[in-house]
This record gives structure tokens, sequence and C-alpha cells, in this order.
């Protein structure tokens, strides 16, 4: 058979720029004719090649022959015993390799985020992460998908919303269970709301605390989340009691306000999860009959297959929570 005109054979970007051109683009080389190619390069025949790919003969020498003419290059030398290389198929054999190399990688990385077993998760949280539902949710999600990061960032319920909204997080944890415009949400599980208070202070002496004994006491939060929540949910249940609470915001971060607990600046509150910390100087009472209820959030906008695979997981802990919790 005459070689045809020999051309320059591609290099494997030119290739793969090739392939991405789509059925529109001209001299485009398709997947099949490269996977064909290779084959009959391995093989040395395309009867072999034909064999190893599960189709016909015909069909091999049919996408060999349309990408010849494509490249305006003979890449087969035919003869009785089968093929071989020519200088030109020489060539594009290692271009051909390096394609459909990146190509795997490609298709590779794209399964694995699909699977969630690699990506990006931007999470709110509003709750303390050092026990209860959030600590085993993340420590479980870790353990399922470890090569999935995370980013974690504090905020207000309004802050993680607006943020959800705009894609900027994938979900957040908040307190309540209020409905938020634009995004989808589900209750989770509730936590005790505990008063913060110094190990020495007269009140520590009880097991539990009411709203009256807090009266006259003298509070302090933080000026970052969840420090204007506390402030909000003091003066919410204090003046229905007559009394104006005495809060001071302090410019500190969570860890920070129970230190200056500790020397005795003030009171403060917290949830449950907070509680299984060890924090010199302070003591955790519970105050009778509260509770904090905790939602997810997130956009029906947003496709991260991770964050659909933690809202999955959260769902089914925030069934099992409230099946196995006992009464408050």
């Amino acid at each position: 058979m005459p070689a045809r005109r020999n051309r320059d054979a591609p290099s494997g970007s030119s290739v793969l720029a090739r392939i991405v051109e789509g059925s529109a683009g001209k001299n485009t080389i398709r997947l099949r004719q490269l996977r064909h190619f290779l084959a009959a390069a391995d093989q040395g025949s395309f009867r072999k090649a034909a064999i190893a790919l599960a189709i016909n003969e015909s069909s091999v020498s049919r996408q060999i022959r349309d990408l010849e003419d494509e490249l305006g290059a003979s890449l087969f030398i035919r003869h009785s015993g089968g093929v071989r290389l020519t200088v030109a198929g020489q060539e594009f054999l290692r271009s051909a390799r390096h394609a459909l190399r990146q190509i795997d990688i490609g298709v590779t990385k794209v399964a694995a985020v699909g699977r969630a077993d690699q990506g990006l998760l931007k999470v709110g949280i509003f709750s303390s992460l050092a026990s209860g539902f959030l600590f085993d949710l993340l420590r479980k999600f870790g353990r399922h998908h470890p090569t999935v990061q995370i980013d974690l960032m504090d905020g207000n319920p309004a802050e993680h919303v607006a943020a959800v909204r705009k894609l900027d997080l994938d979900i957040a944890f908040i307190t309540g269970t209020a409905r938020w415009d634009g995004c989808e949400t589900e209750h989770l599980w509730c936590e005790r709301v505990f008063v913060v208070l110094p190990t020495d202070h007269p009140l520590a002496a009880k097991a539990q605390l009411g709203w009256p004994d807090l009266t006259g006491e003298r509070f302090i939060v933080s000026d970052v989340a969840p420090g204007q929540e506390i402030h909000d949910y003091l003066v919410a249940h204090l003046a229905g009691l007559g009394h104006h609470p005495d809060i001071h915001s302090q410019h500190v971060g969570r860890d920070n306000i129970l230190s200056l607990v500790a020397v005795g600046r003030g009171l403060t509150l917290t949830s449950e999860a907070t509680t299984v910390g060890q924090f010199p100087g302070i003591a955790f009472r519970q105050l009778a009959d509260e509770v904090l209820p905790f939602s997810v959030v997130w956009s029906d906008q947003n496709d991260n297959p991770a964050c659909r695979r933690l809202l999955s997981m959260a769902r089914a802990m925030g069934k099992a929570s409230v099946l196995s919790q006992p009464p408050l």
C-alpha cells in the first residue's frame, strides 16, 4: 500500500486539543481511533487488536484508516504477518499514549469527586466541636472520606445562611428551626443549655440553675459568634422576669470567654457540646428546661457531591439521635 504524505506527528497536547474539539471540529481525533491504534501497535496485528478489543477486525482497520487520513500520515506498514509502525507511527505512539493517559487521569479524578472520595467542603458551624453531634458527624465523615478537605467557619446563623445562598458555604449547622428563603433547612439535634460560672461562685454549689437564680448577675459574651445570640437569649429570658441583664461584650473568642469567667469577669452561657472540655476554674451548671435546637441549612443549587454525602450522613445521625435521646 503506498505510503501517505507524512506530516509531523501531533504532540500529546495537540492530540488532546483535537479530541476536545468534538464532532463539529475539523480533523477531529476520536478516542476510539486512539484506542484502536494503540491496540494494533501493541499487538502488531489488526486481527489480534480486534480480539483484544472484542470487536471485528474490519472495525479496527477502518478506524485506523480514518485516523491516518485525518493525520495525513501512514501510521502502519501492512505486511502478511501483521503491521509495524512507520517512523510517523512511532512518533505518534508517544503522543497517543500521553493523551489517553491524561484523559484516564481526568476521568479518575472526576469519578473520585463524584463519589466524594476527593474534594473540598466549606462548612459553617455555630456549636462547639468539643463533643456532641457535630464532633461525631465530622469524625465519622472523615473516616469514610479521608481525602475530602473540610474548611470550618464560625459565624452566626444569618451570616451562614447568606453564605449558603451565594454558595460560599456548602452547608451550615446553626441554632433554631426557622425556615430561610432560598435555602433548605432540616432540624437535626438538640443540646441542653448550661451556665458557665467560676468554681468559687455561690451558684456553683447548686446542681441545676433556673432563670431566677441569674437575675442580678453580670454576664460576658464574645463580640464574635455566638456572642450576639447569647446576648439576645439572655435579654429575652431575663427581661421577662423584670430585670434588664448586665451584659458586657469582650473582644475575644469562645475559649477565652471561658477563661474570663474563671477569673471572675462575669458569667456566660454555652451549649452542651462545650461542657466536655476541661477549663480550669470554671463550672458548668445546667439551666433547667432550656434546650437549643440545631438545624442544617443548604442550597438545592449546590452540586458538590461531598456536600450531599455529608448531608445524608447528618440526616441519618439526626434520626438516630432523636430515637435514642432520653428526655431532657
